[in-house]
């Protein structure tokens, strides 16, 4: 009696039996992305480094944001949150912004997730460039896109340094007078910071 045929496997996901090669994918983008950096890393380069096709890659992760953020085991995912953030135009995305980012820092356990990355980061020579390309080019670029014009690079910079700000004075350094800010508070105040720079008169600045 002949045996039945083996039925075609869909492209990019694991045989039965095959084991989790999602270590194996991880350890190769990390080693990627420390030669490479966030831009120069492909998903193409990634699976040829693990042996895999690259179908598998996004089977498992998604997006090489996606692959990145598994990587550094990031407990926050900024690029995504801003998706919906953005969604509903620049009006009002100031406090919705500063809302996201202190709601979910303000849970115990992403703060000490993301302070001991944003510790490891900022002291390895080699995490820093990494990083520094995510931000570029999946938060900045993402926020520069939704303001349009001249000035929107430098209007989204400014945007995340003032967020960036936020996190370290009141998560990582926890200076006394943004700890015991009320989150309602730093929604308004700050949020109208990043306002202004999403949508309003920068001449003062300069």
């Amino acid at each position: 009696m002949t045996a039945p045929a083996e039925k075609p496997r869909r492209r990019g996901r694991p045989r039965a039996g095959e084991g989790d090669t999602r270590e194996q994918i991880m350890q190769a983008a990390a080693e990627e992305f420390e030669l490479h950096g966030y831009d120069g890393a492909t998903m193409r380069a990634i699976a040829a480094r693990a042996g895999v096709d690259a179908a598998l890659i996004h089977h498992h992760f998604g997006a090489k944001a996606d692959l990145f953020s598994a990587v550094v085991h990031s407990p926050v995912r900024p690029d995504v949150a801003l998706i919906d953030i953005l969604s509903s135009g620049l009006d009002g995305a100031g406090e919705r912004i500063v809302k996201y980012i202190v709601t979910a820092w303000d849970d115990p356990t992403v703060r000490r997730r993301g302070v001991a990355l944003l510790r490891a980061t900022m002291s390895s020579k080699l995490a820093a460039p990494v990083a520094r390309g995510f931000l570029s080019r999946e938060v900045v670029g993402r926020i520069a896109v939704a303001i349009g014009g001249p000035e929107a690079d430098r209007r989204a910079g400014l945007v995340v340094s003032q967020v960036a700000g936020l996190i370290l004075t009141r998560y990582v350094i926890q200076l006394p007078a943004l700890t015991r800010s009320e989150p309602d508070d730093l929604v308004n105040s700050v949020g109208a910071t990043l306002q202004r720079y999403l949508t309003g008169d920068l001449s003062q600045d300069l």
